[in-house]
C-alpha cells in the first residue's frame, strides 16, 4: 500500500459576475427641435430613421424614454456625448442613465 494523502482539497470555483446594466434615458424638453433629437439618435445611438422617430416621440408624449441599454461606461459616455451634442448646437438636449433593476 501507498502512504500518499488522498484528502482532495475542494476545488474553488470562480464566478464572474455579468457587469451590471444601465438605461439611457432621453428626456423631453419643449425647445429642441425634432428633427435634431431623431439626428442626435441616429448618430449616437446608431438608431435608423423609424426608430429614431418612434424614440423620440415617445419621449414627447411620456416626458422621457428609455434609449438603449449598456454597460455602466458605455451608458455614460453615450449620454455625455449626445447632451453635449445638443449643448453644442445650443439646445437644451438631455439624455440621463440609471441603473437597470
Amino acid at each position: 500500500m501507498s502512504d500518499t494523502n488522498t484528502t482532495r482539497k475542494p476545488k474553488t470555483v470562480l464566478k464572474t459576475e455579468r457587469p451590471k446594466l444601465h438605461k439611457v434615458i432621453l428626456l423631453n424638453d419643449d425647445y429642441t427641435p425634432r428633427h435634431f433629437v431623431v439626428t442626435v439618435l441616429k448618430s449616437e445611438f446608431g438608431m435608423n430613421e423609424g426608430t429614431a422617430s418612434r424614440v423620440m416621440m415617445t419621449a414627447h408624449q411620456r416626458g422621457a424614454c428609455v434609449v438603449a441599454v449598456f454597460t455602466r461606461d458605455v451608458a455614460e459616455t453615450k449620454a455625455t456625448r449626445a447632451t453635449e451634442a445638443g449643448r453644442k448646437a445650443g439646445h437644451p438636449l438631455t439624455f440621463t442613465t440609471e441603473p437597470e433593476e
